[in-house]
């Protein structure tokens, strides 16, 4: 996720350039001329997809829809975080973190209440506030659970109730029974009535008498993306799904890595029943449940149609602290070959059967793996080794997986090298035609994460439009570039949440919205064919930029057209030869400025609008607006 420098070309050279390839600004028309019958190159067919990692709460608070925060009491100097005591009454009682005391190796501490006086109508326990807010809608079922044991049955049942923040309504409630003197998990179901939708809301677990009560990992599900058991929030798994992904790249970035050796990601440790996953420190600065664990990702894939792009820790951390090469890096190596098999293995092998065990019995297909994040800034010169290494290892059992580098490889060749840009539009504009000239016999390139850097909490207009010139220059090189991932994906934008500005999706507990650079993802991966014709383009400004990619099996043309300037542009699409159908479609994506955005109360202020175009023919003439993006579907016959 740390920006990667590179070279872009100067001003006055990228002036040259343009109007070479485009032709100095005239007084009429651009024109731009396609071939449709001739064929350029092909089009990678998994160009756009997801790069996704644990930051600005993704994960936690975010994409994965456990509501209860801090769900296993963890605590600092101050208490424990995001639990309050709660005596009703007269009631009396104390919290504390017991240490010798959990349901599981991964969790072997637990919160202890210890209650001194209660009753029906005064009862104590633990309220928990979720995700800046607990959201709530109208006759809506919620699943909960928790791990509990009591010193004794006079403690009696556990009320579980939902309670609005405002009112102290409770909204809804149910009696949890029968808890003994041993760890056990137990399950509640709360169901709300004609409410109206509300994120100011908590859940309270108490007791109505005296004794101890030990708690861990209580749970709070709302209905999920596919109805996923520790599944996923259905409003942002749609807008991914909009985009029309074709890949995964998890679990990404420096969450991969960790701040230090010891934080890299053992997913060993993130399998299996939640009770047994302790979770671990992110590197933006909080704690991951790692609820959201492996085979969650794997799932994630499965549910949106994506290949996953597997990332495995590759002996670098972020604090510049390696692993060596050798006999040092081999258990690594060895955890990145169980990895894959846990992910590909049949029931027959040793992880392939502990994905079966975990409720996932057919095994999933690879293509990518990934070695390692961002090695360019280890500055110890150990990569090379260190992937050659993990290269030999995996290609020995796993010969078809192709293996990406994330630095450049001295002494060999990478199947595909990975490369991160994070810029300003206008570095965008100057660059789009970075891979024009790449060497083709080179490794192919994933452009793993890369953003224009505008408005925050999420991209405005002028980023969208960066992001577009940007996207122009991969479609037409995507011959090489088999795959690009926008990054950061998701940002929760309450108070003290978001670790990185300009991110693709923002979001608070109940509502999320896409940005104006979401939108031109959803146009760029749902119109996009199978090759690039020969085309041109010749008179136009030096903020003009396009691509056309041609649909073989569905007869279908997508041009996509990029006005960057406050000026309109005129254009004539020549088509020599083709045959078409009079009427296309116009999806048009506009802002009235650069700084136009998207908020959580406006999400849709700038947004595609989708038309009718009339007149298309083998040649016709169309007119781009300002700071605008379109794409033009024609039908070839």
């Amino acid at each position: 996720m740390r920006t990667r420098g590179f070279a872009i070309p100067t001003f006055s050279a990228v002036c040259l350039f343009c109007a070479a390839m485009l032709g100095a600004q005239a007084s009429g028309p651009a024109v731009l001329t396609i071939h449709a019958d001739r064929t350029a190159s092909k089009v990678s067919p998994t160009l756009y997809g997801l790069m996704t990692e644990e930051i600005n709460h993704s994960y936690d608070g975010g994409l994965y829809a456990e509501l209860i925060r801090n769900n296993t009491f963890r605590a600092d100097w101050s208490g424990v975080n995001d639990w309050i005591l709660v005596e009703r009454g007269d009631a009396s009682a104390k919290i504390s973190v017991d240490k010798t005391s959990g349901p599981s190796q991964a969790l072997p501490y637990s919160l202890h209440v210890e209650v001194s006086q209660a009753s029906a109508a005064s009862p104590a326990g633990v309220l928990n506030g979720g995700y800046w807010g607990i959201p709530l809608r109208t006759n809506t079922t919620y699943h909960g659970s928790f791990y509990a044991k009591e010193d004794s049955a006079d403690v009696g049942a556990v009320t579980a109730s939902l309670v609005a923040d405002q009112s102290g309504k409770v909204v809804a409630s149910a009696v949890v029974s029968g808890i003994g003197t041993e760890w056990k998990q137990y399950t509640f179901t709360l169901k709300t009535g004609a409410i109206a939708e509300s994120m100011g809301n908590h859940l309270v677990l108490t007791v109505a008498h005296p004794g101890s009560l030990w708690l861990q990992l209580v749970s709070l599900f709302p209905p999920t993306y596919r109805d996923r058991a520790n599944g996923n929030r259905i409003d942002l798994m749609e807008k991914l799904a909009a985009m029309h992904p074709q890949f995964l790249r998890f679990p990404g970035g420096n969450y991969l890595e960790g701040d230090h050796l010891a934080d890299w990601y053992d997913w060993k440790k993130m399998i299996g029943p939640r009770v047994d996953r302790p979770g671990h420190p992110s590197p933006w600065n909080y704690w991951s449940t790692d609820g959201l664990g492996l085979l969650e990702f794997f799932e994630w894939c499965e549910d949106l149609h994506m290949q996953p792009v597997l990332a495995v820790y590759a002996g670098y951390s972020l604090r510049h602290e390696h692993i060596n090469p050798g006999g040092d890096l081999e258990p690594y190596v060895q955890a990145a070959l169980d990895e894959i098999e846990y992910a590909t293995g049949g029931s027959d092998t040793k992880w392939g059967a502990q994905r079966a065990a975990d409720g996932h019995p057919q095994p999933f297909h690879i293509t990518y793996v990934e070695i390692g994040n961002e090695d360019w800034f280890d500055t110890s010169g150990s990569y090379d080794k260190r992937y050659a290494q993990f290269y030999k290892a995996i290609k020995a059992k796993y010969p078809d997986l192709q293996l990406i580098a994330t630095a450049p490889i001295k002494g060999m060749t990478a199947d595909v090298l990975d490369e991160h840009y994070y810029l300003r539009a206008t570095d965008f504009f100057h660059d789009a035609t970075h891979y024009d000239k790449t060497d083709r016999n080179g490794p192919k390139i994933f452009v793993g994460e890369w953003a224009t850097r505008e408005g925050t909490p999420a991209p405005n207009m002028g980023a969208a439009l960066g992001d577009a010139a940007w996207m122009t220059g991969m479609e037409r090189n995507s011959d090489i570039i088999v795959m690009a991932s926008y990054a950061p994906l998701l940002v929760n934008i309450s108070p003290n949440a978001m670790q990185w500005d300009t991110d693709l999706i923002g979001y608070d507990a109940l509502r999320s919205y896409g940005s104006p650079s979401y939108y031109a993802q959803v146009m760029f991966g749902s119109y996009i064919g199978d090759a690039t014709p020969v085309s041109s383009a010749d008179g136009a400004g030096p903020r003009f930029f396009y691509s056309v990619t041609e649909d073989s099996a569905k007869k279908r043309l997508f041009v996509k057209l990029v006005n960057a300037s406050s000026d309109a542009q005129a254009l004539d699409i020549k088509l020599p030869g083709a045959k078409l159908a009079p009427e296309g479609k116009l999806i048009s994506l506009s802002g009235k400025d650069p700084e136009a955005t998207n908020t959580i109360d406006q999400p849709t202020a700038v947004a595609p609008v989708e038309s009718a175009l009339h007149g298309v023919g083998e040649s016709f003439h169309h007119r781009i607006p300002p700071y605008t993006i379109e794409v033009v579907e024609m039908e070839m016959r």
